[in-house]
């Protein structure tokens, strides 16, 4: 089945720390890869991989699951710790729940974690109905192109397939579970005007997780698809600045350092 316009994967082989970069639930490696570039740019390998399912039709996704998206993340994180020193991880939305299931489970092999409008639960009375209702109706309407710049647009679904909305539910109930194991560096950027992940979503990840160097920042001119919009350009420069702080060496806490966190 042919991609749809830049939902190819990308790599860049670079320096010896690594990003991996993950798009988010019905969407495509177009929604982050300016996000990406941009790291790429600055001489960070970068891998974002498409995930299962995704960039091509909502058929192809109605067969695939969580397991599926989270086998792909993995295998690139293992492949990005072959060649780099450290490595981070970025997410988009279901990117971002991924990519916290990454840092809940294997621990040091990721220095970091970057988080845009990350999910936390599918909201709305009919997901309790989801178990039922995916036997009865295929697909619902779409989330995709949530951006407030003018003619800026997601490639992604126009349906979402109501067989991966369960799996994706299942799977974010459970990482719910997991947030506690989270202890690496985090910054998390949300969006107040988000109208596919609502900011309770990020408050209740900020609660969960036991990370103790917490930076938070507001995207107060975006919409979901902040990699695409107004905010863009704070999301870019607010993950290098993390990564390169890390990466350098500086601002490493120590075990007994106090927990903060700061908003802007």
């Amino acid at each position: 089945m042919p991609l749809l316009p830049g939902a190819e994967p990308f790599r860049h082989d670079g320096g010896e720390v690594g990003v991996l970069v993950c798009h988010g639930f019905t969407g495509s490696p177009q929604s982050v890869r300016p996000w990406a570039d941009y790291l790429a740019e600055r001489g960070l390998t970068v891998s974002l991989p498409l995930l299962p399912g995704h960039g091509t039709r909502w058929q192809d996704m109605a067969v695939t699951g969580w397991q599926d998206w989270y086998a792909e993340v993995d295998r690139e994180l293992w492949t990005l710790r072959e060649r780099c020193s450290r490595v981070f991880v970025c997410g988009l939305s279901m990117g971002g729940a991924l990519s916290l299931r990454l840092a809940a489970r294997h621990g040091d092999a990721v220095s970091g974690a970057v988080l845009v409008n990350p999910a936390n639960k599918v909201h709305g009375l009919a997901a309790r109905a989801l178990p039922v209702v995916r036997h009865l109706v295929r697909t619902t309407k779409g989330i995709a192109s949530d951006i407030a710049k003018p003619g800026m647009e997601e490639t992604g679904y126009d349906r979402v397939p109501l067989h991966a909305a369960h799996s994706f539910r299942r799977f974010l109930r459970m990482l719910d579970s997991e947030l506690p194991q989270v202890t690496q560096p985090l910054l998390l950027m949300h969006s107040p005007h988000d109208h596919v992940v609502p900011p309770a979503d990020s408050a209740r990840i900020l609660a969960r997780v036991s990370s103790r160097d917490v930076t938070e920042r507001l995207l107060d001119r975006s919409y979901h698809v902040a990699t695409l919009d107004h905010d863009a350009p704070t999301v870019f420069e607010e993950t290098y600045a993390f990564i390169g702080r890390l990466s350098a060496g500086t601002g490493e806490e120590s075990a007994g350092a106090p927990r903060t966190a700061s908003r802007g």
